[in-house]
């Protein structure tokens, strides 16, 4: 027999085994002997109280024992022979979720990435954060797991009815992710614990007949009659193939461009600009715990704010908790900043992209750009931003108290963003309209969790990788392009997804649709 229950639990209780067995048999009414496994399927927080508690779902098995759980990999068998052959342009989480889904279904993916592989990257990532230097084909966005290996790796999402997110969660388990991440209500793994996962499925879809290829920046389609043919690498070598899946990420700007040289349609779409904020880890704690510090057993406390100002949303993106702040360009003279927690998330600072909502007419300035205005805008931001420093990464910053006040900091407090930061008048570097909503929506955020708005936080620009300004459109029943047969937009830069889950999981449907062309 098997019984599902709820379980509100002090954190101490939630990770006390044995407590948690005589509270099933309490309430199931059964003697502790008589249950013979406890499965944790569901954990959250409840922090809405003075005293915060840990909600459990579990499964309590009665007198019998739960069936077996196969590995999804067993299902992953050797490549027919002339087994049809897909490209996969990118080896983030899109393109290699699709690659696992292609194997799976006796299709053979052959996978392109500009950047490196996730231990050489390392290297690329100790010269932007130390001297300033970027790489860009490998940095933050660009190399093997794409944007979320080094910054963050959240698990969540609000998409799921997309697909099959739990089948995500299990692969990323079989491939080293604690099991902690299928019960989660904010599942986690964090920028240290990533990179062995990412190789590890890099080995998977090898050993099963796929290949992955660093250092190969696609520089061309192959088109005939209309009809996607493959891809040329670096500038010379052919590759040909039954289909391409395009899973570039947010910002393979010429990627953009190359699809408009070719007249492959491609759409602006919204996105947003804006800062980064950080707090004190310990000051956020104490805010939404409502004690003067946090119980051992809860993990570093989370916030998620938004509100509107003058007809456009402002709101907190992708909140590090224990985290660091990073140096995210992609290209020498530009300044861009993300968020990242390490998987203990121990770091003294909080952090989260503070952003504002940029509509396509919004760029009336850039409108002679056509496609490519917020592109374009977002650029020059950065580029005005990396233009008012020192030409390294160090980053503009201001007191947030300062920075809704209009007045520059005549001092900054202490930071996690490695290259530095200096006192700069932020609310003027940025534009007009994205300035103006931050500072008055912060100080909406502190009606919303009181103390939030504190001098003690500091105001770190600029956060402008929010998502693509661009989509590259599909067909609904198909996932193909309208105008190229072959062609299979995928993931964040296709503008089809907002991090590691669901890009995965966009990543499956995009190879599911690609089997089903084939056949």
């Amino acid at each position: 027999m098997v019984k599902q229950i709820e379980l509100k639990l002090l954190p101490q209780q939630a990770y006390d085994e044995q407590y948690i067995l005589e509270e099933a048999a309490r309430q199931l009414g059964v003697k502790t002997t008589e249950i013979t496994e406890i499965i944790q399927s569901r954990r959250s927080i409840d922090a809405r109280q003075r005293q915060a508690f840990i909600m459990l779902k579990i499964e309590v098995y009665i007198g019998e024992k739960p069936p077996p759980v196969p590995s999804l990999l067993s299902s992953i068998s050797n490549l027919p022979p002339k087994a049809k052959r897909v490209i996969i342009v990118g080896a983030g989480p899109a393109g290699y979720f699709a690659a696992l889904e292609l194997l799976e279904l006796g299709i053979q993916p052959i996978i392109f990435d500009r950047g490196k592989d996730v231990r050489s990257r390392r290297r690329d990532l100790r010269a932007i954060q130390q001297f300033g230097e970027v790489n860009p084909h490998s940095n933050y966005c660009f190399g093997e797991g794409g944007a979320g290996t080094y910054s963050d790796g959240k698990l969540y999402t609000r998409s799921k009815k997309r697909g099959n997110y739990i089948k995500v969660l299990k692969l990323l388990v079989e491939h080293g992710a604690k099991t902690d991440v299928l019960i989660d209500a904010h599942p986690h793994i964090g920028s240290n614990k990533l990179p062995g996962i990412v190789a590890n499925i890099r080995e998977t879809i090898i050993q099963h007949g796929g290949a992955v290829h660093f250092d190969s920046l696609v520089t061309d389609f192959i088109i005939q009659d209309k009809k996607m043919k493959g891809v040329v690498v670096n500038g010379e070598v052919e590759h040909l193939a039954n289909a391409v899946i395009l899973a570039t990420g947010h910002s393979a700007r010429d990627i953009f461009k190359l699809l408009h040289r070719h007249k492959i349609r491609i759409e602006a779409k919204s996105f947003a600009l804006g800062v980064r904020i950080e707090h004190e880890q310990s000051l956020i704690d104490r805010i939404q715990y409502k004690k003067p510090e946090r119980d051992e057993h809860l993990p570093a406390s989370s916030y998620r704010l938004a509100c509107q100002v003058a007809e456009r949303g402002v709101f907190s993106f992708c909140m590090c908790p224990g985290g660091l702040i990073v140096p995210a360009s992609t290209a020498p003279g530009e300044l861009v900043v993300n968020g990242m927690s390490m998987s203990r998330r121990d770091s003294r600072y909080a952090n989260s992209g503070t952003v504002v909502a940029v509509e396509p007419e919004d760029l009336q300035a850039f409108k002679q750009y056509g496609v490519f205005a917020g592109l374009e805008f977002q650029k020059s931001v950065e580029q005005q931003v990396f233009a008012a420093g020192d030409g390294t990464q160090q980053a503009p910053a201001q007191r947030l108290t300062d920075f809704a006040n209009g007045k520059t900091s005549k001092s900054l407090n202490e930071t996690s963003y490695i290259p530095g930061i200096y006192a700069a008048p932020l609310h003027q570097l940025l534009p007009t309209g994205i300035a103006k909503r931050l500072r008055e929506g912060v100080r909406i955020f502190d009606k919303k969790m009181k103390g939030y708005f504190t001098d003690k936080a500091n105001v770190i620009g600029v956060e402008s990788r929010t998502s693509s300004p661009i989509r590259i459109p599909r067909s609904k029943a198909t996932y193909m392009h309208d105008d190229l047969y072959g062609l299979f937009p995928c993931g964040e830069g296709a503008g089809y997804a907002g991090g590691i889950l669901s890009a995965a999981i966009d990543g499956q449907n995009v190879a599911k649709a690609v089997a089903e062309m084939l056949r």
